[in-house]
């Protein structure tokens, strides 16, 4: 299955009465370390005040001066956290919504649409192959103003139905927050390949669709602000598609994945960082998989 179908099990798992009944019993609590979860929110909300309190310490921006934060998502919760940050008073003009080729999110954000209804992608950005998006919920209850009972329709219909429409006033409210774009791989890997020879960072390819999208908001806007890009993840963790970035499909010849890490290392002067290094050595601890609807 997809990240969909796991994100649907463990919230089903997490709802079963019963089973958590029997958990309680022996001890056990169930948590979840993704942004279903409130607790994973909360520190992301405070990279956006300390991002802007580095721009301030640098001289590039002035307190109380609007910026813009560009947010690599499939979930929607590292862009929620900026938007607590926006609602708590950290001064944010737009939260740019950048998404892959799975640009659901990217045509809600434009047209008040959610409909996932479409095809799924296998993308160089796994993290944002999601149709599914848990945190929008928590946002749309702030759109209508705490009216529970019509986030539950839209939720519903969601279910039921496969999409749901939020109307054109609240999609005007929505557009005054936020503005969306998306990027295919083949642009994502161009990106990643450019950033690495204009400036010698190595970006992974969620980093990279943010780039990209950023710079799509800045020409298609004209709007002069600081774009922060949030940078997610280590580009280490998706060394193939890095390295065929910035050395052609070819360097990955009969070369394995551990391989593929050190030559990247070496090619770039980053240091590949310990976690991912030390896993060459370890056994395998769990290889239990079922079916989606096994779980």
């Amino acid at each position: 299955g997809n990240f969909d179908d796991a994100q649907t099990g463990v919230k089903r798992i997490f709802n079963d009465a019963a089973f958590n009944c029997h958990l309680k019993e022996k001890g056990f609590r169930l948590s979840s370390a993704n942004s279903i979860n409130w607790g994973r929110l909360v520190p992301q909300i405070v990279y956006y005040f300390s991002a802007y309190a580095d721009l301030i310490k640098k001289k590039q921006i002035e307190l109380g001066e609007q910026v813009n934060f560009v947010v690599p998502t499939g979930n929607f919760g590292n862009i929620l956290a900026g938007y607590y940050a926006k609602r708590m008073g950290l001064p944010v003009h737009k939260l740019i919504c950048a998404s892959n080729s799975n640009n659901v999110l990217t045509e809600f954000l434009q047209t008040g649409v959610y409909n996932r209804q479409r095809q799924f992608y296998k993308t160089a950005s796994p993290s944002m192959d999601i149709l599914i998006s848990s945190n929008l919920e928590r946002f749309l209850y702030y759109l209508v103003g705490g009216d529970t009972k019509q986030v539950s329709q839209w939720m519903e219909d969601l279910n039921q139905q496969g999409k749901y429409f939020v109307g054109q006033e609240r999609l005007a409210a929505i557009k005054e927050l936020f503005w969306a774009d998306w990027v295919d791989d083949k642009n994502t890997l161009e990106t990643i390949q450019t950033i690495f020879e204009k400036h010698r960072y190595l970006a992974d390819p969620h980093t990279a669709v943010a780039w990209k999208v950023s710079d799509n908001y800045r020409s298609q806007t004209g709007d002069p602000r600081p774009n922060v890009i949030v940078s997610t993840a280590s580009p280490f963790k998706f060394n193939e598609n890095v390295l065929a970035a910035i050395q052609g499909e070819t360097s990955l010849l009969g070369k394995k994945e551990f391989e593929i890490l050190r030559l990247l290392s070496q090619i770039t002067g980053w240091q590949v960082p310990a976690g991912l290094a030390n896993l060459e050595n370890m056994k395998v601890r769990h290889d239990l998989s079922c079916e989606r609807e096994e779980m």
